[in-house]
């Protein structure tokens, strides 16, 4: 992934207003992010425990979402895995992330959702640059680039339901 200014990432998000884009949390440590490892970039909010972002590529251009998950989370018995690159997380590594759809839809309170790693570093555990909590990654007979493609196709079939 390229970088992003501050700016890139305000401009970018497609179900939230503009007013809220503007006041957004925005990660002070941009110029330190592995870029050359991420597929997108995603981050929780500081200031509201239960809000996330998400900010890629997609169809020719730069979209960025919005996201929710529930601030209680299971206990560490449960394991899960993250619908988009496959890792397996105890407890609360896994969280439902659900983001209001774009538009009229999303201004009716609609919404869709999709299982993933709570800490948004799905790129970073495909690539192994970093391993989950308490667990490992299955052994996959895909080679990284092919697990890289999985995740961005099943993050590009979410976002395509943002629109729909």
């Amino acid at each position: 992934m390229k970088p992003l200014t501050e700016q890139d990432i305000r401009s970018s998000f497609v179900n939230c207003s503009k007013g809220e884009a503007k006041r957004l949390s925005v990660p002070r440590d941009l110029d330190e992010r592995p870029w050359d490892d991420l597929d997108f970039l995603g981050w929780r909010d500081p200031g509201a425990p239960d809000r996330s972002y998400l900010v890629t590529e997609h169809a020719g251009r730069l979209i960025g979402v919005t996201l929710r998950f529930p601030s209680s989370q299971r206990g560490f018995l449960h394991r899960s895995m993250c619908s988009l690159c496959l890792t397996t997380h105890p407890g609360s590594g896994v969280s439902l992330m659900t983001a209001r759809k774009a538009g009229a839809a999303g201004r009716e309170g609609n919404s869709v959702g999709v299982y993933m790693c709570t800490d948004l570093a799905c790129s970073l555990y495909v690539r192994g640059k970093k391993a989950p909590e308490a667990g490992l990654r299955m052994e996959e007979t895909l080679g990284t680039q092919e697990q890289i493609d999985r995740t961005m196709g099943n993050l590009h079939s979410f976002l395509d339901k943002l629109h729909a």
